[in-house]
């Protein structure tokens, strides 16, 4: 059976768990300044050989060079797009390192025990809002990052869907980029710490 990495792309970075220590490492490549509002990785594919050559012998050092036993388990932003995903799988599954790829938006991997929840977090371009139902985004809602009012995400999260108004669901605020504050008083806040521990241990099978 296939062994998982967890991996998160951030805000900035990417994050990957090391296999000696179990703590999460960050894969920069300098030079690459992106844009105000455009996700880091879209630089990838203006130096796309480079970038991933670069991630290879990122993973080189964690995990050795057998990596094609590996499956990514990659974390990303909950506005990615679809293209977007198509990249981030396209990207890592050609730079050789890892036998496949799974995906899934962080906002999936708040809870593992709640079958429904609604989550909110900020991405450098939207603030999202989702409902999870049984690890489904059902509906999400995106506000543009600077015209965004925080009294009207909370008005939105209480009639996202349906079964909100007939069910007690929980709000879970993801804080993991440390940029949450307007909107902490919405839910029970995950801190970068607590998120983390939540993804350490991920079953592919549910991404």
């Amino acid at each position: 059976m296939a062994k998982t990495i967890p991996m998160i792309i951030t805000n900035n970075n990417i994050l990957v768990k090391d296999k000696n220590s179990n703590e999460f490492k960050t894969f920069t490549i300098p030079g690459l300044d992106s844009p105000a509002n455009i996700p880091f990785y879209h630089l990838f594919a203006e130096k796309i050989a480079e970038s991933q050559y670069y991630f290879k012998e990122f993973m080189h050092q964690l995990y050795g060079k057998k990596l094609s036993k590996y499956i990514l388990a990659i974390i990303v932003p909950d506005d990615t797009s679809k293209l977007e995903s198509i990249f981030i799988n396209e990207f890592f599954v050609n730079s050789g390192v890892c036998k496949a790829v799974a995906q899934m938006q962080m906002a999936q991997a708040l809870s593992k025990t709640d079958e429904s929840y609604i989550s909110v977090s900020k991405s450098i371009r939207n603030v999202i809002l989702e409902y999870i139902c049984n690890n489904e985004t059902v509906v999400s809602k995106y506000y543009d990052i600077d015209t965004y009012s925080p009294e009207k995400v909370a008005e939105d999260a209480k009639i996202l869907h349906i079964d909100i108004e007939y069910k007690d669901v929980p709000v879970y605020v993801n804080n993991f980029n440390m940029n949450m504050d307007e909107l902490l008083q919405m839910g029970e806040i995950i801190s970068p710490k607590a998120f983390m521990e939540k993804i350490a241990v991920i079953d592919v099978e549910k991404l």
